[in-house]
This record gives C-alpha cells, sequence and structure tokens, in this order.
C-alpha cells in the first residue's frame, strides 16, 4: 500500500484498554541489563550457564538487515559495540506474520557498551522524531516520523533509519512484543524510585509526590504509563520508565539477587518468553563481553530536542537540537559519550 504525503503514517491500530497496553519495550532492556548484571555478579561461567538457558527461550530474526556491521566473531572480544533495542507496538491478530503494516516501534533506544567494556550508555531516541525515512515499499522516502520506520518496513527498516540518523553501525538489535513489567518488579520483590516531581495517575485516584516510593510489580506498571500528568509528557514518561527500569537493576546486584540461581533464573524467563534477537547476536557472547560492567557504571540519556510540537503532515512531531544531536551521536562513535555527558548533564523534565 502506498502512503501519500498528506497521510504518510499509516493508521494507529486501536490501543487495548487498561494496563495490559502498557508500552512494549520494558522487557527488551530488563533482560539486557539483567544479562549484563549477570556477567558482572557471577563471572564468565555462570553468565554463560544462565544465558544459555535463556537464549533457547527467545527467538531469533534478522533485525538489522543491511544495517549491521560484518559478521566479525572477534568483535565480541573488545569493544565499543553498539545494539539497538525496539519495542513493537504490534498485537497477536493484527497483522499476518511477517506483515509490518499498522505496527509501531513505541520505544527506540540505542545501547553503546565501551572500548573497555566496563560502562553502558543507553540513549532514548523519542519514537515522534522527525527524521528524514528511507525508501521504502510503499514509501517514497522523506521527512517523518521515526516510528513510521517499522511500520514501512519492520526492524530492519528501522534500524537503516538510525544508522541514516546516527551514523553508528550496529553490532545487534533485540525486540519485545510484549508487557510484564509488573512481573519483572515482582521478581525482585519491588523497587524504590525516587521521583524529581509529583505524579498523578490518569487511571486511579493515585498521587506520587516527589521523593522516594516503593513500588509493587502493579504500581510500578502503572506508573511508568503516565503521561499527561507528568512534567514533558512523553519525554517524562522516558524519565520514569529509565528510573524504574535503573531501580530494578540497582536492587538486583544490591540484594544479591545475581548470585541466587534460582531468582535469576525467573527473571530471566519471565523475560525472554517473548523476546526475539537478532540472528547475528550472540547472547552468550556478549555476556561475557560486557562482565564488567557495574550497574554504577550504567547511564540513561535522551536525544536532545528543541520542540516537541512540531507541526507536520505526519502530524504532531519532535524536533531534535540537531547541532547537539550530531554532537551526542559523534560521542557514541568515538566512545567518548559518557565524557560528553558529564560536560552537557540532562535535567530531568520539568526542572
Amino acid at each position: 500500500m502506498y502512503y501519500a504525503s498528506t497521510a504518510a503514517t499509516p493508521p494507529e491500530p486501536p490501543r487495548a484498554k487498561g494496563f495490559r497496553a502498557l508500552k512494549r519495550w520494558q522487557k527488551t532492556l530488563i533482560v539486557l541489563l539483567a544479562v549484563l548484571l549477570v556477567a558482572g555478579a557471577c563471572g564468565g561461567v555462570g553468565a554463560f550457564a544462565l544465558v544459555n538457558r535463556y537464549e533457547g527461550k527467545a527467538k531469533q530474526e534478522d533485525l538489522l538487515g543491511g544495517a549491521a556491521e560484518p559478521k566479525d566473531e572477534q568483535r565480541w572480544k573488545s569493544g565499543p559495540l553498539n545494539l539497538l533495542l525496539l519495542g513493537s507496538d504490534s498485537r497477536e491478530g493484527e497483522a499476518d506474520e511477517g506483515s509490518y503494516a499498522g505496527q509501531r516501534s513505541d520505544t527506540i533506544m540505542l545501547v553503546h557498551l565501551s572500548k573497555n567494556l566496563d560502562r553502558a550508555t543507553i540513549i532514548s531516541i523519542p519514537r515522534d522524531s522527525y527524521v528524514n525515512v528511507p525508501p521504502a515499499e510503499g514509501w517514497n522516502g522523506g521527512m517523518n516520523k521515526l516510528n513510521a520506520a517499522f511500520a514501512f518496513g519492520g526492524a530492519p527498516h528501522a534500524a537503516k533509519t538510525i544508522t541514516k540518523l546516527t551514523g553508528v553501525r550496529l553490532d545487534g538489535a533485540l525486540i519485545a512484543n510484549f508487557a510484564s513489567i509488573n512481573e519483572m518488579v515482582d521478581a525482585v520483590d519491588g523497587v524504590r524510585v525516587c521521583i524529581p516531581y509529583t505524579v498523578r495517575s490518569t487511571f486511579s485516584e493515585k498521587v506520587w509526590e516527589k521523593g522516594c516510593h516503593q513500588l509493587d510489580g502493579t504500581e510500578a506498571e502503572e506508573f511508568m504509563r503516565q503521561r499527561k500528568n507528568v512534567p514533558g509528557g512523553d519525554f517524562g514518561r522516558i524519565h520514569d520508565q529509565q528510573l524504574v527500569v535503573k531501580a530494578i537493576a540497582e536492587k538486583a546486584s544490591a540484594e544479591g539477587m545475581l548470585t541466587n540461581p534460582l531468582k535469576l533464573d525467573e527473571l530471566l524467563l519471565t523475560a525472554a518468553e517473548s523476546l526475539t534477537i537478532d540472528k547475528n547476536l550472540d547472547l552468550k557472547e556478549l555476556a561475557l563481553t560486557a562482565k564488567g560492567i557495574k550497574p554504577a557504571n550504567i547511564k540513561f540519556a535522551t536525544v536532545p530536542y528543541t520542540s516537541a510540537n512540531l507541526k507536520t503532515h505526519a502530524g504532531s512531531a519532535v524536533k531534535l537540537d540537531d547541532a547537539k544531536a550530531k554532537e551526542m551521536f559523534a560521542a557514541v562513535r568515538d566512545d567518548t559519550i559518557q565524557e560528553w555527558l558529564a560536560a552537557h548533564p540532562q535535567k530531568a523534565p520539568g526542572r
């Protein structure tokens, strides 16, 4: 189907109601963090055994297409490495297998592992960023929202678009198709999240005042869905999602979960049920490669932007800050991204 420029983005499918309509990216990121933490806490042999069991539960597909780095087994022996994390908004029964029509990439993240493999930087790229999306079947190419790339050509086309935008070549990719953030939080017996502003739920009477809160799985899921009553809208939601994911990683490490094989196995298997990984990504090798990364060395960031309400033919979009985004992506390519972030600290939305 061809989408004319006046309706360049295919219509979004109806949203399911209730907490099960939660954005579907969290599982992917938590799994990746868990893999990194497994490697650091358990050492090479333990990480290899646990990830081997986990990897057998995940599907493998060609997620990167031509955007993938040429296959080189030696590249996993040292850094830097770059991974793409996508969250799909498809639902069972809405599209034929292999068809991307109507699907969306809810969340797009670039994960950079440093040259010394002792640091990780996770960069959120706003899904509504107004960028140049290359031609695909039914799409002539041109400016559009970034998440439309997935609808036009699936994960490989999203990867192609992100590579064009960032100049960063990708070593692997992961995509999640089902959300179960509540199970993840419950697997670590709840998390403590400190919020720099007050958040009022649009789904209940719940209010999270500025400060620290202990959240169980259900409450964490509700908190992470908030957008309308959060400073910065979607950007505030991204910030809050990062807070919860970081809290899961920190608690798992601090309380010794990663030295408890049964508890860790529960976390990984829960996450793996609907995870798809790129055919060239070996999670066992990744776990061994990243064994030096600790939670304190995992940093989160968002690509700088100048407007969240840019009026376009595809609807309201995000205008990236071209100069700062260019600097950030160059820092990723140069393996100086954490130094760049230290020199350009990012404030929480609303501050």
